[in-house]
């Protein structure tokens, strides 16, 4: 009744004001080093379908392949079957729930990819353990999400995850060479 008895205008819109988080520019540039080194990268968020496919496309993460997104609630009404190959087919999930991170984690496992999940809260820590190699974040994460996750990042950018990668890679080609030439030799 306050509203509508009104004959006249009584709210006046004054100022719009939008806030923008944009993703860092070393993050970007991980994403792109990532792919080239045959890494998929995927983001699993709680934002709006909209948002997170925007953001998606900042990063370098909606392509030709992947250009689109699938919400939390889409992926509670698939099979198992389909959840295996909606991970295949999407790179954005949003609105996505702590179930539905753990859901994604284990299917991208049946299929036979080596999954890590980065998170900082604990509604992320489920899905840190349940992953091949969880990563937490050092600085803004909680505890429980540290405690979870098999690697925690002193800096919280995902920048270095990339430079472990890369890092990781040298150490098992050195060995792979050692072992190559060190086993013909103490064979003979």
């Amino acid at each position: 009744e306050f509203v509508n008895g009104r004959a006249e205008p009584w709210l006046t819109i004054v100022g719009l004001c939008a806030i923008m988080d944009p993703p860092r520019p070393e993050c970007v540039q991980a994403i792109a080093e990532a792919h080239g080194a045959g890494v998929r990268v995927a983001m699993i968020t709680g934002d709006h379908k909209d948002t997170a496919l925007a953001i998606g496309n900042q990063l370098g993460l909606v392509d030709e392949k992947y250009n689109e997104a699938i919400t939390g609630p889409e992926l509670d009404a698939l099979s198992d079957a389909e959840m295996r190959l909606a991970v295949q087919k999407y790179n954005i999930f949003a609105r996505s729930s702590p179930e539905n991170k753990i859901q994604i984690v284990k299917a991208l496992q049946s299929e036979g990819e080596v999954c890590s999940m980065t998170g900082d809260g604990v509604n992320d820590a489920p899905a840190l353990k349940a992953a091949d190699m969880g990563v937490a974040m050092g600085k803004e994460g909680t505890d429980v999400a540290r405690e979870a996750s098999e690697m925690i990042l002193a800096d919280d950018n995902f920048a270095t995850i990339v430079t472990a990668v890369r890092e990781g890679r040298v150490v098992w080609d050195n060995l792979r060479k050692v072992l190559l030439i060190n086993t013909p030799i103490n064979n003979a």
